[in-house]
């Protein structure tokens, strides 16, 4: 399938905040209740080992992701593990429950922060889980250029794989998001509202989840698109992790080698 970068509802910013926290609380229920991002912890943790630190910071976290499952594996091999929640358009709710839960362990920060432009301040691993692909070519290339010529390490995580059946998957979105919402925490009366009465939610969802699919960014267009960066001493790994009974994530770690991280 040819990339196709249509619009989605969550990028815009007239769109409403009631529908974007609907969407985004229903992909951090999703992600943690298939464990979506354990096959990649081993990506993770040499993610974490090249950046010389302990601390995540997440980039485009929307509601939060799978990233309190991801902080739960890492936390069990680096006690002192942290992760620092940021987004454009913060969802703080979300952020908030999960500072909490966490014992502060998983912070945020409260205002928005651009992927391109990732302030020096942030310093640890950064990661994107199913966000990357909400980017032109153009700025893509720009949020890698800012971890490579920053010295910091990334990750980028897609469970949006661009396949025919990934696609035709979608189309059923709207049935599993209805099913979802009751068990969604915290409990929310508009998120009820806007699912069943007006089915405004499961709708969006589905489009954004169509359009994701077909901007994901394939393993041959990553690799294009990292061979064009100019990062002496900073290396590139591209791959597609396939895990019985889960969507296959496709990653590309970035790092820089450590001769470069000690003389910057």
């Amino acid at each position: 399938m040819p990339r196709v970068h249509l619009f989605e509802f969550e990028d815009q910013s007239w769109f409403p905040d009631v529908f974007r926290k609907g969407i985004t609380d229903y992909l951090q229920f999703a992600a943690n209740k298939i464990d979506l991002y354990k096959p990649v912890i081993p990506v993770i943790r040499k993610g974490l080992e090249k950046s010389g630190s302990t601390r995540i910071v997440d980039i485009c976290s929307g509601g939060g992701g799978g990233i309190s499952k991801v902080f739960q594996y890492m936390k069990s091999e680096y006690n002192d593990t942290k992760v620092v929640l940021t987004d454009k358009y913060p969802n703080l709710v979300a952020f908030k429950n999960l500072s909490e839960h966490s014992n502060g362990d998983i912070d945020y920060v409260a205002n928005p922060v651009d992927a391109v432009d990732v302030p020096k301040d942030l310093e640890g691993f950064r990661t994107q889980f199913v966000s990357f692909h909400h980017f032109r070519p153009a700025q893509a290339k720009r949020i890698l250029e800012n971890a490579a010529h920053s010295n910091a390490a990334i990750g980028i995580f897609e469970a949006t794989e661009r396949s025919f059946t990934n696609f035709i998957a979608m189309l059923f979105t709207p049935i599993v998001v209805m099913l979802a919402v009751p068990f969604i925490r915290p409990f929310s009366l508009s998120r009820l509202f806007f699912t069943y009465v007006i089915p405004a939610i499961p709708l969006f969802t589905m489009w954004d989840g169509l359009v994701s699919v077909l901007r994901t960014y394939s393993e041959k267009e990553l690799q294009k698109m990292t061979a064009s960066i100019h990062a002496p001493g900073y290396t590139w790994e591209i791959g597609t992790i396939k895990h019985k009974g889960a969507p296959h994530i496709i990653y590309l770690l970035g790092y820089p080698e450590k001769e470069n991280k000690a003389a910057a």
